[in-house]
């Protein structure tokens, strides 16, 4: 399988995480892609038109995005380790995940506007609506910490991958300030070998 990814990319770290903790990702060749908002890749363009990482190509030549169809099918190839198969527990994952990635989602459109938008084109008020989408979520995910607990799924990795992009890009929003269940599950969990080895 080939994954096109940006070292730096939080959607590309929850499937090298999940590649990891499935026991994949030996069969992983890492392919460098060059992702940006306005200059886009027509290269990776011709395989997925958003243009955008993470994108894998599987052993049947199949192009897969984004980040959450892509883990979806490594948790398959693995026989189901990642994903509960159904009821209450399949629907907890999936909306963490889902959290998760709108934490994400908004964070990158901040940095986006922060670091890319020509400063006089700047937009205050939407930096300030999107990282209140993020301070609103952590909010949500300090009171589901505690039921984290020793779980490894893709819920737990999609929350762990996001946490650890706003320590890279967000340092100063101190997140873990008033929020000492979420704080203290992350620091456990970003121990474990997946997290270590996909830090950016």
């Amino acid at each position: 399988m080939k994954l096109y990814y940006s070292p730096t990319s939080p959607f590309v770290r929850k499937c090298v995480v999940c590649a990891h903790e499935t026991g994949l990702f030996a069969r992983l060749t890492l392919e460098p892609a060059s992702v940006h908002p306005v200059q886009r890749d027509r290269a990776l363009i011709a395989l997925n038109p958003l243009g955008q990482v993470p994108t894998l190509i599987t052993d049947e030549a199949m192009v897969l995005y984004d980040s959450r169809v892509i883990c979806e099918h490594l948790d398959e190839l693995s026989g189901g380790r990642l994903i509960p198969p159904r009821g209450i527990e399949r629907l907890r994952v999936s909306v963490e995940q889902a959290l998760a990635d709108g934490v994400l989602d908004a964070a990158v459109l901040a940095r986006y506007e922060s670091a890319l938008r020509p400063e006089a084109l700047r937009w205050n008020d939407w930096m300030t609506g999107q990282l209140d989408k993020v301070i609103c979520a952590l909010g949500e995910l300090e009171q589901r910490a505690a039921a984290f607990a020793e779980r490894v799924d893709l819920g737990t990795i999609a929350v762990a991958c996001a946490l650890g992009y706003l320590d890279f890009r967000y340092a100063a929003l101190g997140w873990r300030e008033g929020r000492p269940a979420l704080a203290g599950w992350f620091d456990r969990f970003a121990q474990r070998d997946s997290m270590r080895m996909t830090r950016p």
